[in-house]
């Protein structure tokens, strides 16, 4: 295995995953998954056919779980990753209230309660991430900062409140 092998080289979504309610979450979702397939490490722990990568993942949503479908252009589906929404949506929840309360500090607050708000935001965005690394690791060789990436990911197609 190599670092050309083990990554994404592409993202997607099913008909299941909903359309972002608004293009501020649309481009979020672009963004998102634009800064994952420029630094990602992704390999597959369990492999049964040998293939190698690098992988693409589509998303989907069945029920109350995202999946996370990883496979080859041969093989789209050869391991699937279930991660409960039950266990991300209080997370998502509050990374979308102190988003909110982030850009509204960014117009109306000095420097000293933005970053105090940021820090905030980033504290909550890991313990996201951690959560989501810790379904991811059960199947799957990555970092926390593809971890962090896929988050972003996760918190623009399941924006809770906003």
């Amino acid at each position: 295995m190599t670092a050309e092998t083990d990554r994404l080289e592409d993202v997607s979504f099913d008909g299941s995953i909903a359309a972002p309610r608004t293009p501020e979450l649309e481009q979020e979702r672009r963004v998102a998954v634009f800064d994952l397939l420029e630094g990602n490490t992704f390999g597959l722990k369990e492999n049964p056919t040998g293939a190698s990568g690098p992988w693409q993942l589509k998303i989907s949503q069945q029920g109350h779980q995202l999946v996370f479908s990883a496979g080859t252009g041969d093989r789209p589906d050869l391991v699937d990753i279930p991660v409960p929404l039950a266990g991300l949506q209080q997370v998502v929840r509050d990374y979308a209230q102190i988003c909110e309360s982030y850009f509204d500090a960014v117009r109306h607050l000095p420097p000293s309660r933005i970053e105090a708000i940021d820090e905030g935001r980033r504290t909550i965005h890991d313990e996201g991430s951690r959560i989501l690394l810790g379904h991811l690791e059960k199947k799957v060789d990555t970092d926390m900062a593809t971890a962090r990436r896929l988050f972003t990911i996760v918190c623009a197609l399941t924006p809770g409140d906003r």
